[in-house]
């Protein structure tokens, strides 16, 4: 339990408590390569889901705990009961497979310099030889682990939603906050560090306690919710394990547009491009996205790619996402269903608690997940969809995509649904209001283009799938083979 001046939080307790105070001692090794001075390259806007949440949202850096009201919001006589969030994990250290093709990449430029002596000539160090000589600081313990940026993404995020939404945020509702999150320990801990960005605007001045000093431990795990593609037997079988799923993604790998690049890179690093691949270079050009979030610091890696390489390097990274977590394949987005009906039961509760002039038992619901979480929901619902698939044949007619992965997912991105109750309405349907809001910004309807809607409206147009969209039929397996559908 987190324990205040007069004050506790009342969390739900998990099987796993013991997980998040595991995770200190780890953790807690970072200290030393966390970031100092704020970094900035002219790539950050194509990095994809390793994208830095102020690169997406700019207007947040003069001052990252202040809220930003968005113009659209509804206030006068429509008062929020009700906030139902989904906030991906804050920046993550590199996954073991990335840190290990990085090493081999590091390898390879290493015995390069001593094989040819190129690297220390007298017409001065080539960049081969200076990212040679750069410090390879990732280690396999890592593995995608929440950094102390990520961390501070998530104190940021709280302070600002506890400003924008006061009554939500209340003290007299903290007690019953609701908190869900995906079981991989950047999740857990991007909840841990949320609920210390509470206690900060609660009590500014006191340093919050660390997930130790949570009796009642980290937030509440369902991964059945927050990682519903792992559960799904239909998404496994014919997107995550079909070795043709992701066929355009292959193809762009060996198309000219990323062919160019390694010839490029291999001129530039001096290296045999035959010793290069499309999964070294990707990984190179997020080591320059991985230093400047995580370190702060705008690395010699960043040297390796211009603005035209960084696009196409975007676009190998929408292809993927787009195939696998996007309108690619249906049951890409068909299989969150259940995340979606969660969210309006909570709501369908709220409203049914204020009829009853009852209090609303839970206003504010955070889940953590993650991109995987949020890109298939943001489908499901209608959102970022071009008019033509993105192909590997077409990237220079979708350089003006809506699908834009780190315009949409950056790190610590989220999706809130606020439930408003409206005085002054002149019928019951008019008294319940939704806004959505998409990295702290109205989102638009994705039906309609405007910026709220009557609760039992936007239940209508979402009727198919919260009626008739039934997660165990959905994954299920058919009984025959046949090929997935594309779109």
């Amino acid at each position: 339990m987190l324990r205040g001046p007069q004050r506790f939080i009342k969390v739900s307790v998990a099987p796993v408590a013991a997980l998040a105070v595991a995770l200190l001692s780890s953790l807690s090794r970072c200290s030393l390569l966390e970031p100092e001075d704020p970094a900035v390259s002219a790539l950050s806007h194509y990095f994809g889901t390793k994208t830095r949440y102020e690169d997406a949202n700019p207007g947040l850096l003069p001052d990252p705990e202040a809220p930003r009201r968005d113009p659209e919001l509804l206030e006068d006589t429509c008062t929020p009961v009700q906030l139902v969030a989904l906030i991906r994990h804050g920046t993550r250290y590199p996954t073991a497979k990335q840190i290990r093709k990085l090493r081999q990449l590091h390898g390879l430029l290493q015995a390069r310099g001593r094989g040819d002596g190129r690297a220390g000539s007298a017409g001065g160090r080539d960049l081969g030889a200076a990212l040679a000589d750069w410090p390879l600081w990732y280690a396999d313990w890592m593995d995608g682990q929440l950094v102390e940026k990520g961390r501070q993404d998530m104190r940021q995020l709280a302070l600002r939603l506890a400003s924008l939404f006061p009554a939500l945020f209340s003290l007299e509702n903290y007690g019953r906050l609701q908190l869900v999150t995906s079981s991989k320990h950047r999740c857990v801990d991007s909840g841990a560090a949320f609920l210390q960005g509470l206690w900060q605007h609660y009590h500014p001045g006191l340093p919050p306690p660390d997930v130790a000093d949570m009796e009642c431990g980290p937030p509440r795990i369902n991964d059945k919710l927050m990682r519903f593609f792992d559960h799904c037997e239909k998404f496994l079988t014919e997107v995550e394990k079909n070795a043709t799923a992701l066929y355009h993604v292959e193809a762009f790998k060996t198309g000219p547009e990323m062919q160019n690049i390694l010839k490029k890179v291999a001129a530039t690093l001096q290296v045999p491009v035959s010793n290069l691949n499309a999964d070294l270079i990707q990984v190179a050009f997020f080591t320059c996205s991985f230093d400047l979030a995580i370190k702060g610091v705008k690395s010699p890696w960043c040297d390796v790619f211009d603005i035209d390489d960084a696009k196409v390097l975007e676009y190998l990274n929408d292809l993927k996402q787009y195939w696998k977590r996007g309108y690619g394949y249906t049951i890409n987005s068909r299989s969150s269903c259940t995340l979606f009906q969660d969210i309006f039961q909570h709501l369908d509760k709220a409203i049914e608690q204020k009829q009853r002039s009852q209090p609303i038992s839970s206003p504010v619901i955070l889940q953590f997940g993650h991109a995987e979480t949020l890109l298939p929901l943001l489908s499901l619902m209608g959102y970022f969809k071009d008019k033509e698939p993105l192909t590997a044949y077409n990237y220079k007619e979708q350089l003006h995509r809506k699908f834009r992965s780190g315009h949409i997912v950056p790190y610590a991105s989220n999706l809130i649904f606020v439930l408003y109750h409206c005085k002054n309405a002149k019928t019951p349907k008019e008294e319940f209001r939704v806004q959505m809001l998409l990295n702290e910004k109205v989102l638009p309807l994705a039906y309609s283009q405007e910026t709220a809607s009557l609760y039992e409206d936007l239940k209508d147009h979402y009727k198919d799938i919260l009626q008739s969209c039934h997660a165990s039929e959905e994954c299920e397996l058919p009984k025959v083979n046949n090929t997935s559908d594309e779109l």
